[in-house]
């Protein structure tokens, strides 16, 4: 491969390479060594994830996300919103855009330096039900918000130990086979939670997670009748907001509002993917 334009964002601390692959410059037959190893830290660029924006025949754009261990997801909120000001900065999309992902069509808006997305609706949640774990049991809830997440609520966030306790309960048998995303989430004062997640796919703990802000988000409306929207502060210290409508059927109209940080661009040799 030549050298490949890309660019670095962040949304809340979760970041990401973007490339601009609608003319197929990223190279199928070695696609998953080179996500791999373009999100090494250290080693190249770094990330949580990797993004392809690719044509679409239905609207702007099309997205395939991939988490750094090469995996492919079919959502990711904070990818969304940093893809949405990818489009409209490189002329691909208007301020008020929509494109395709595995679990839908996602439509934003572009906001200065920030992007609000539609995510789409979320499953049925389910509250408070037990699991066993190693030192015990648990209460936790679940909800898909376009990927699988636990949600776990505790006294003091600073006093959790995300890694091992997220990674035991990602690969619970209860959540087999696909594994899900862990959120350990305090309330703070109405209408404001702070949250840590463990995310399936970088297998570690990350800085914020879009749709884990939502999943923490809902399953907080529903125990408590907060109105929207909901104030998530992430581990990064930066602010998510989830906009939603809570109707008989369940949660609609879900919106993702937050920060889609430009860090720079550049141009990937193949020293940083070989």
């Amino acid at each position: 491969m030549d050298k490949i334009s890309f660019y670095k964002m962040s949304g809340s601390g979760n970041d990401f390479i973007i490339i601009d692959n609608r003319l197929a410059i990223v190279e199928e037959a070695q696609l998953h060594r080179f996500i791999v190893n373009v999100c090494r830290r250290k080693m190249s660029v770094g990330a949580d994830g990797l993004i392809l924006i690719e044509p679409s025949e239905k609207v702007d754009f099309k997205w395939r996300f991939y988490n750094s261990d090469g995996s492919r997801a079919e959502m990711c909120g904070n990818g969304a919103r940093c893809a949405a000001r990818f489009a409209y900065l490189n002329g691909i999309a208007g301020e008020n855009l929509s494109f395709e992902t595995d679990a839908g069509i996602v439509a934003a808006e572009i906001i200065a330096d920030r992007s609000k997305v539609r995510m789409p609706d979320p499953g049925d949640i389910i509250t408070d039900f037990p699991i066993e774990l190693a030192d015990g049991a648990a209460k936790v809830s679940r909800v898909n918000t376009g990927v699988p997440h636990v949600v776990i609520e505790v006294d003091a966030l600073e006093h959790v130990d995300v890694f091992h306790k997220g990674r035991e309960i990602r690969r619970h048998r209860a959540f087999a086979p696909a594994g899900t995303n862990v959120n350990f989430v305090a309330r703070l004062e109405t209408g404001s939670i702070a949250i840590r997640t463990y995310e399936r796919g970088v297998e570690d703990e990350t800085l914020a997670c879009g749709t884990g802000s939502i999943a923490a988000a809902l399953v907080t409306v529903e125990k408590t009748g907060w109105k929207s929207p909901v104030k998530v502060h992430t581990r990064s210290g930066i602010e998510l907001k989830i906009h939603f409508s809570r109707r008989p059927d369940g949660y609609r109209a879900i919106h993702l509002e937050g920060d889609a940080r430009v860090i720079y661009r550049g141009e990937l040799w193949e020293d940083a993917y070989r």
